[in-house]
């Protein structure tokens, strides 16, 4: 276990379940991305996420990711929807496998085409299998999901004991950027009875009410990104955390 993955396990168990911001570098300039990063630190988020599902520009991007670090303590993480999202200057990566794709580009393809970066750029990866819950999102569209219902989370359940026994590590259940609507509490805790790593939840995150259901239910972090991006308050993100860290599980 390397720096970055020994830092999440550690303030999971120190401070209880974690909130992630995520910071799509083509919705943000240098500039905001910074400061909001820095206002996310401030209230309470323990880790930078920095992606996109249609992120092509890797200029911006990597310079984005720089100016991020210059500016928070907590680790920036990359979050890549393609090989594109593969940058020099983070902490870590989410290797991810999107494992219920129907295009095999997402499942390995686009990973081995992406990992010699990662070796070069000296990324630390967290092998992740990302699936992703309900339809109409931009992630959804883009990486030709088979959808899996709000209300089926026995599919969730086996797709993720599925990437314990391929030996991922961290699981991330994604309802997409901007969802009308969280993923179940009731699909979490599903997920979490069978799966032994790190599980990871976004997607339509808006209230401390929603977060702490969600932690309560299993989640060891939660990933806010567009409530944010479009003028969410900073307190809110305050209330979330002081929330799910008072779940101790």
């Amino acid at each position: 276990m390397q720096k970055t993955e020994s830092y999440l396990h550690t303030t999971r168990k120190k401070k209880g379940p974690l909130l992630f911001v995520l910071i799509d570098s083509e919705n943000n300039t240098h500039h905001s991305a910074s400061e909001l990063a820095k206002q996310a630190e401030r209230n309470g988020a323990s880790v930078i996420l920095v992606g996109g599902s249609s992120a092509i520009d890797q200029i911006t991007m990597s310079e984005i990711v720089k100016n991020i670090k210059k500016a928070v303590k907590i680790p920036v993480i990359l979050f890549p929807g393609n090989v594109t999202g593969v940058v020099p200057g983070a902490d870590a990566i989410l290797f991810s496998s999107l494992l219920n794709s129907d295009n095999p580009y997402f499942i390995s393809q686009a990973q081995a085409l992406g990992a010699p970066s990662v070796l070069k750029f000296g990324l630390e990866a967290l092998p992740t299998a990302y699936i992703i819950i309900g339809e109409g999102t931009t992630v959804w569209h883009v990486g030709s999901a088979r959808t899996i219902p709000f209300d089926k989370p026995g599919l969730a359940a086996m797709y993720a004991l599925s990437a314990q026994y391929l030996g991922m590590r961290f699981v991330y259940l994604e309802a997409g950027s901007g969802a009308k609507t969280n993923i179940r509490p009731e699909m979490v805790a599903a997920v979490r009875k069978i799966f032994k790593g790190f599980l990871i939840v976004g997607g339509g995150i808006r209230s401390p009410q929603t977060a702490v259901e969600l932690t309560k239910a299993g989640a060891d972090a939660l990933v806010i990104g567009t409530f944010i991006e479009k003028g969410g308050s900073f307190k809110t993100i305050a209330d979330i955390v002081k929330t799910i860290q008072s779940v101790r599980k």
